[in-house]
């Protein structure tokens, strides 16, 4: 029997995924307005490169990336734009984005793949490609790919990291691309694992998806793709994250106070992102639609959509079968991490993974005094104290939170689910976070 892998910590919410994990994905339709934000990423938001009145294509380019760590946006569907003004966001804040009135032709710019087969291309081109096409971590991070791809080279890469853990509950979305689109996933950790020179690239599944490990191993067992290993994780939360993953697969630790997997010789690519990469440098296509699984306990017909970009959320709600009325939280993301959103109208982005219809049946708890009983601890994958951190935020003690780590969280509310005194922990780690962020920036510009 394989070895399967784990890690210190992690909790076991209920999977919740029989709504959708046989649900092939469907073509959603094109939105009549579009409203694609410029800032669907980590970093610096794209610059417009249209204006009210322009006509743009299927694929175009209308947002330009802006420094080192940013990324290319693009139009998913034909028409003339509206405007290019700030726009709700998934986020809560107003964002600059580009409303476009689709004009139901789905005229699209020529896709390039690159030249000639991709096994013969230069690194470089491969990573120009994966930029062009504004390729980003769909996981739910954002970051440019194409950054991730291009580490120092005094930080040789010798591991690659496929990650189809989807270990948030509900999530079903990268179960569906791994049963449905397998060797194009494959063929896309080749090509990473070309770019990267990496010695050796693992494939992540978490056990409670028998059927994506089965067909996984059986396109890998003795066939083109043998150069990759299927490495079977026990079901856990949050396994998915990237230096859980990291330490769970390969024993490594990546270092606190800013480190990242390169610092290790790790990268680790979600299964969305490897497909993307897959049809950008092969196809040419630009990432201007994705996967989206929408559930919940009111939703009449859970499906997994494929959707373009900038299509509202309210409109998959609604073609799902969702009783918005009766639901007492509609969350973007899954359960443990996602965003609760105010305004149904807010356009689907690049990390959108699911849209959920959470219940009024769903328990409301009372929050109680901490007892530091050290059950928090216990379950943080990155050994943290979440207690202490909490505590020194609450008292706007910033300083001393920083100092136990409070930037080293990835907020994926696993001390929170276990807490037995109901705190809601992560809300002060984001709180306090954002606090630490402001100080310094404001010190910075003081400095100026």
């Amino acid at each position: 029997m394989p070895k399967k892998f784990t890690f210190r910590g992690g909790v076991h919410p209920p999977h919740c995924k029989s709504q959708t994990e046989h649900s092939r994905i469907e073509e959603f339709p094109a939105p009549e307005v579009a409203v694609i934000p410029l800032s669907q990423h980590l970093g610096a938001p794209a610059a417009a490169l249209v204006e009210k009145g322009d006509r743009v294509l299927l694929g175009q380019v209308i947002g330009e990336p802006v420094g080192n760590v940013s990324a290319t946006v693009h139009a998913s569907v034909a028409g003339n734009v509206l405007a290019v003004r700030p726009f709700a966001h998934p986020s809560g804040r107003l964002v600059k984005a580009v409303q476009i009135e689709n004009d139901g032709t789905d005229e699209a710019v020529p896709f390039e793949p690159v030249e000639g087969a991709w096994r013969d291309a230069a690194r470089g081109e491969l990573v120009n490609k994966i930029a062009e096409c504004g390729i980003v971590g769909m996981g739910g991070a954002g970051f440019p790919t194409h950054v991730k791809l291009s580490p120092p080279s005094r930080k040789p890469i010798d591991t690659i990291i496929i990650n189809g853990t989807e270990c948030e509950p509900y999530l079903t979305d990268d179960h569906r691309i791994m049963i449905e689109r397998a060797e194009d996933i494959l063929t896309g950790a080749q090509i990473l694992k070309k770019i990267l020179g990496a010695k050796d690239v693992f494939f992540a599944i978490e056990d409670n998806k028998p059927e994506a490990l089965n067909i996984i191993i059986s396109k890998t067992v003795g066939s083109r793709y043998n150069d990759i290993t299927v490495a079977t994780l026990k079901s856990k939360y949050p396994q998915g994250g990237e230096k859980v993953l990291i330490m769970a697969l390969t024993g490594r630790q990546v270092p606190a106070g800013g480190g990242l997997p390169m610092d290790v010789g790790c990268v680790v690519q979600n299964v969305s992102t490897v497909l993307a990469v897959f049809e950008a440098v092969t196809q040419g296509a630009p990432l201007y639609k994705r996967v989206v699984t929408v559930t919940g306990a009111n939703v009449r017909s859970p499906k997994n959509l494929m959707v373009r970009i900038g299509t509202p959320a309210r409109a998959l709600l609604d073609a799902c079968g969702a009783d918005i009325r009766g639901a007492k939280k509609i969350v973007m993301g899954g359960p443990m991490m996602g965003m609760a959103l105010s305004d149904l109208d807010v356009p689907i982005i690049k990390t959108t993974s699911a849209l959920m219809s959470l219940t009024e049946s769903t328990e409301a708890v009372r929050r109680y005094p901490c007892i530091n009983c050290g059950v928090c601890s216990r379950v943080c994958p990155l050994r943290l104290i979440p207690s202490r951190m909490a505590k020194f935020v609450e008292k706007e003690n910033f300083d001393d939170a920083v100092k136990w780590n409070l930037m080293e969280c990835t907020e994926c509310g696993t001390c929170a689910y276990a807490c037995p005194a109901k705190i809601n922990l992560v809300q002060f780690f984001r709180m306090g976070k954002n606090k630490v962020l402001a100080n310094r920036a404001a010190e910075k510009k003081k400095a100026v």
